[in-house]
């Protein structure tokens, strides 16, 4: 079982990355495609997925092949299994359905709000009422602060400094809440870096 992997990213295309793991390995990872257009300004740097790996084809016909699946966090990766409990909802359909945010998708099942569903592609009004009948009620720990209230209005830049917070081990709740009281203070921040540096002096008890 192949849990997680660290290595430098060669390159993402049609869904999938290419990871240079070093030791001559490369894998080829599918993730979400929320992920895809973050990912692809992180070419050439080191990144971490936290992987899902599963045999994809049909066994009655001995046409099977390992697939490998990335997420940015574990919190990613726990409520893309959940989503695929349900019927119907495969891995490579759920990988196209994620253009928002596992948690803005979270959210939106706990509040119930079948129009967000329905506007993902692959879900349809049938499917997304059948998401929400099946986990609502189980989705609360994703969904987060995101749950009973819109999904938090972030930049870019605030959106990818939130991604590499909880890449590093930030709870998403806390680095969500940094973010906020950082750009409180200095809005005109352009890009992550700056952001994440602001964010760790907050935590240091600078200003």
């Amino acid at each position: 079982m192949i849990a997680r992997i660290t290595g430098r990213l060669e390159s993402i295309a049609d869904g999938a990355a290419v990871i240079d793991a070093g030791a001559g390995l490369w894998y080829e990872v599918m993730v979400p495609s929320c992920d895809v257009e973050r990912l692809s300004r992180r070419a050439g740097q080191e990144v971490v997925l936290h992987t899902i790996h599963y045999l994809e084809g049909d066994p009655g016909r001995g046409m099977q092949q390992p697939r490998l699946i990335g997420f940015l966090n574990e919190a990613d990766r726990g409520f893309f299994r959940l989503f695929t409990t349900v019927k119907g909802i495969g891995a490579r359909r759920a990988l196209r359905a994620l253009v928002r945010s596992p948690g803005e998708v979270a959210a939106a099942i706990a509040n119930k709000d079948a129009k967000f569903l329905v506007a993902l592609p692959e879900i349809g009004k049938r499917t997304a009422e059948q998401i929400i009948a099946e986990l609502n009620g189980r989705v609360d720990e994703f969904a987060g602060e995101l749950a009973g209230e819109p999904a938090a209005d972030l930049s870019e830049a605030a959106a990818e400094a939130l991604a590499v917070l909880v890449q590093l081990g930030e709870r998403r709740a806390d680095a969500l809440a940094l973010i906020q009281r950082v750009l409180a203070v200095a809005p005109d921040l352009a890009g992550p870096e700056p952001i994440i540096q602001q964010v760790y002096r907050l935590k240091a008890g600078g200003r």
